[in-house]
């Protein structure tokens, strides 16, 4: 089986994130949506990240974002990506291609022609996450993993996938899944005993 990269995203204070990276996290994603649970200023955000070792992937979350903010924040948070978890266009992803950093387009999948648009966007990845009509992203909803097939790109996997379904999501063989919700105690707080519980399975997984 190749190696997973694990995406933990939603962090909003130094304990947590330092945590996550300790027990094997690749990337750690952080949330700069004013409107989600888990939002934070970029300017606390980069007061974590400068503790944190240079190897760690950082990811910033943006939703229908400009996108001068979105270099902004990638200038003062060093964010190695940038994720669009909005209703960006393929052509506000392309405004990214100059500069020094990764994408992923966020897509909420509620059926197969939500999977099939994975295709249009010119980004190093996508992320396939649970549809919601009130929400983008970490809401702890799941879709039918069988519906996914094959896309000619990285894929994130995300969408309530927590310990005890974990090894279900490796073994589909994405590029990385994505955790969130499903190892907090509430929005932006991490539960250490669970998010230890989920790499636990990850290192039983891959053996």
């Amino acid at each position: 089986m190749l190696r997973v990269k694990v995406k933990i995203c939603g962090f909003t204070n130094y304990e947590d994130a330092a945590a996550a990276m300790e027990m094997g996290a690749d990337l750690l994603g952080f949330n700069f949506y004013p409107k989600s649970p888990r939002h934070i200023l970029p300017e606390k955000a980069a007061q974590i990240i400068g503790k944190l070792p240079a190897f760690v992937d950082i990811v910033g979350v943006f939703v229908n974002s400009s996108l001068e903010e979105i270099r902004d924040t990638i200038d003062l948070c060093r964010l190695s990506w940038v994720q669009l978890h909005g209703d960006e266009s393929p052509q506000f992803c392309r405004g990214l291609l100059s500069h020094n950093v990764r994408t992923i387009k966020a897509i909420r999948v509620k059926e197969q022609s939500d999977i099939d648009r994975a295709e249009s966007y010119f980004t190093d990845a996508v992320l396939l996450d649970a549809f919601d009509p009130q929400k983008y992203g970490g809401t702890g909803l799941t879709f039918d993993w069988n519906i996914i097939g094959h896309i000619a790109k990285r894929v994130f996997l995300a969408g309530g996938i927590n310990p005890d379904n974990v090894a279900q999501a490796l073994k589909l063989g994405m590029y990385g899944i994505d955790v969130c919700s499903g190892i907090e105690t509430q929005p932006g707080k991490k539960d250490h005993q669970k998010m230890r519980k989920l790499f636990d399975n990850i290192r039983h997984i891959r053996g």
